[in-house]
């Protein structure tokens, strides 16, 4: 067992959380913030005992990439914080970034605030329909603004992708953030200032894409377009622009919340070359199928997944290859691809570090509430094969070297691909964009800040929390009330988002209830989880058949083992439940020949996976 999976013998006690808990009164029984009477008397008398929020978002990375899921980077600082708090094994997401992120910052579900299209694959006929604007929509409050307007500093810095100029909607600066710096694209360069994909929409990208000219991304500071460094690697330029926005405010006796988005590991795999050159023979060694079984037996040891928990065969999944068959060329330029982001991930644990070592060295860091997380499961996207997107293909094929010597560097550009995505995950099975457990269940760990209870500190917490219960956490720790209704001059959607702190004090057996069900529903794929049970579908575009199969997720992670025969009373209420919830929510059908990267297809791709042998009956 690795050590941090232990209680920890050095186990902080309670010795300085007197007056924490004397303001936190009755509510801190119940679970839920304080009322607006309580936060504002406890700002006024006490602001600097009130905790700071350190919110950390990996972007794409596995549920297998940590430590404790079988990863190889190596990674001290998350598995400090592990140590210290507590790390989950069913932490859920959307299967795409700006949904989750929409959730992360409001406590609501994407299609409530506008999030019910990702912004660079909209379904065509729901544009102009309510929940689907592809940008975070004014029917909502942020967390940052509610902290803000509590007295805290806000600060962000990184991916924003949740609008803003020529996105539609707003930037960081309008939801509350006090200082912002970064890009608001999903994507971007990791040592320049080019676009990650240009936009077929922007018409000046495709004049300079006839000129063979890359794009430059507007980069944006506090709302203004700034000109980003040339030659600083994307976590170095992020994490020193925080710690120079903690540094400008520590004298002010405010506490902050910052948040940090990563652009790591996020395509193109790019990092210091330096790094890549240790991982490169262990994934050549191990391959595809290699390294899925090695991640999945580490799973079981440490606990993240049930001891127990059945491995999922994919040898019928047509999608993916088997390593014995590639030639050694493929091999070779395979294993330099996962080696990349795997240093992606180390170099990331660093720049982690350099922020926790300032919060340490200023005396902030006992009293500071993190949060780390990825947004949603590893990139399967490809630039051949099934699943391919033809434009992206061309762009890298056009316009970046192929040459193994510039690997990790800004001229190249390179894809995880849906092989290792679904290798790197252990026991999961899919990726990102899917609605499987591969595609929402990721990493996330949560180190409470001293003075607050913790039932058991250095393991894995097995029960469901999805993304949306963050914020509510958040304000939970921080005593701010969360508004019902209305937010100053607007009406608003009441979160539906759940504090964590009973659960993670020993007073409550779950973060939610089976009756605190969540739906997912996008790119006509959809999914309803309940307690262990969740309930989904896979659309035909995207190499499913379209049936509804029930799983027990805690059980069998891997969703290998349907419960359709054996449960149809719950699948048949389950399902009742989520076309209930569509209903009330407009979600649009989404037709089955519709891939979000290849627009109407002319044929549909065979299911990846058998269909059920019989008909579901309801």
């Amino acid at each position: 067992m690795p050590r941090w999976s232990h209680q920890l013998s050095r186990s902080r006690q309670l010795s300085l959380g007197l007056l924490l808990v004397l303001l936190q009164g009755v509510s801190a029984l119940l679970g839920s913030p304080v009322s607006a009477a309580e936060a504002s008397a406890a700002q006024a008398s006490s602001p600097r005992q009130r905790p700071n929020v350190l919110l950390l978002v990996a972007d794409d990375a596995a549920f297998g990439d940590v430590p404790w899921g079988g990863g190889n980077a190596a990674m001290p600082n998350l598995e400090s914080l592990a140590e210290e708090g507590v790390a989950f094994g069913s932490f859920h997401t959307s299967p795409v970034c700006s949904p989750t992120r929409a959730s992360m910052l409001t406590g609501n579900d994407p299609i409530d605030v506008g999030l019910g299209a990702f912004d660079y694959a909209i379904y065509p006929p729901t544009k102009g329909r309510p929940g689907y604007e592809g940008y975070l929509t004014r029917n909502t409050v942020s967390v940052a603004e509610l902290l803000r307007d509590a007295g805290y500093r806000t600060l962000m810095v990184g991916k924003w992708h949740l609008g803003g100029p020529g996105h539609g909607g707003w930037g960081p600066r309008d939801w509350g953030f006090e200082r912002s710096y970064g890009i608001l694209a999903g994507g971007a360069n990791h040592w320049n200032q080019k676009v990650f994909l240009p936009s077929p929409n922007n018409p000046e990208h495709q004049q300079l894409m006839a000129q063979r000219i890359l794009p430059d991304e507007p980069w944006y500071e506090d709302g203004q377009q700034v000109q980003r460094s040339v030659g600083l690697y994307s976590d170095d330029l992020f994490t020193s622009k925080l710690i120079s926005y903690l540094e400008e405010g520590r004298g002010s006796g405010r506490p902050f919340f910052a948040y940090l988005a990563f652009t790591s590991p996020h395509s193109p795999l790019q990092v210091p070359p330096v790094l890549i050159e240790r991982y490169i023979d262990y994934f050549y060694t191990h391959g595809y199928q290699g390294l899925k079984r090695l991640r999945y037996e580490a799973q079981k040891r440490s606990g993240l997944i049930a001891a127990d928990a059945p491995f999922p065969d994919q040898s019928h999944n047509w999608l993916l290859q088997q390593w014995s068959a590639l030639s050694e060329e493929q091999k070779q330029r395979e294993a330099r691809a996962m080696a990349t982001y795997t240093a992606m991930l180390e170099y990331q644990d660093q720049s982690i570090g350099r922020v926790l070592n300032y919060l340490r060295e200023t005396g902030q860091l006992e009293n500071t509430l993190i949060i780390y997380l990825s947004d949603n499961g590893p990139e399967g996207m490809d630039t051949e094969g099934p699943g391919a997107n033809p434009d992206l293909a061309r762009w890298v094929s056009e316009n970046f070297s192929q040459d193994p010597a510039d690997l990790g560097r800004g001229n190249t550009f390179i894809e995880m691909g849906r092989n290792w995505a679904n290798a790197s995950n252990g026991v999961l099975q899919w990726w990102k964009w899917y609605l499987a457990e591969g595609g929402v269940r990721t990493p996330m760990v949560l180190r409470p800040p001293r003075g607050y209870d913790l039932s058991q500190r250095g393991g894995i917490r097995q029960a469901y929390v999805n993304v949306k219960d963050l914020p509510i956490t958040i304000l939970d720790y921080s005593r701010v009330p969360l508004p019902a209704g209305r937010y100053r001059d607007r009406t608003i959607v009441t979160p539906t988002g759940v504090s964590m702190r009973p659960y993670l004090e020993g007073r409550a057996d779950a973060v939610r209830s089976e009756q605190q069900w969540v739906v997912s529903d996008i790119f006509g794929n959809s999914s309803i989880v309940a307690g262990r049970y969740k309930a989904s579908r896979q659309s035909r575009a995207m190499f499913g058949d379209g049936q509804w199969r029930l799983f027990d997720i805690q059980a069998d992670p891997g969703e290998t083992q349907p419960l359709n025969a054996s449960e149809p009373g719950r699948l048949t209420r389950l399902i009742g439940l989520y076309e209930s919830y569509a209903k009330a929510k407009g979600i649009v059908p989404v037709a089955d020949h519709w891939s979000p990267w290849q627009g109407y297809l002319k044929e549909l791709p065979k299911p990846a996976l058998a269909p059920l042998p019989v008909p579901l009956s309801r």
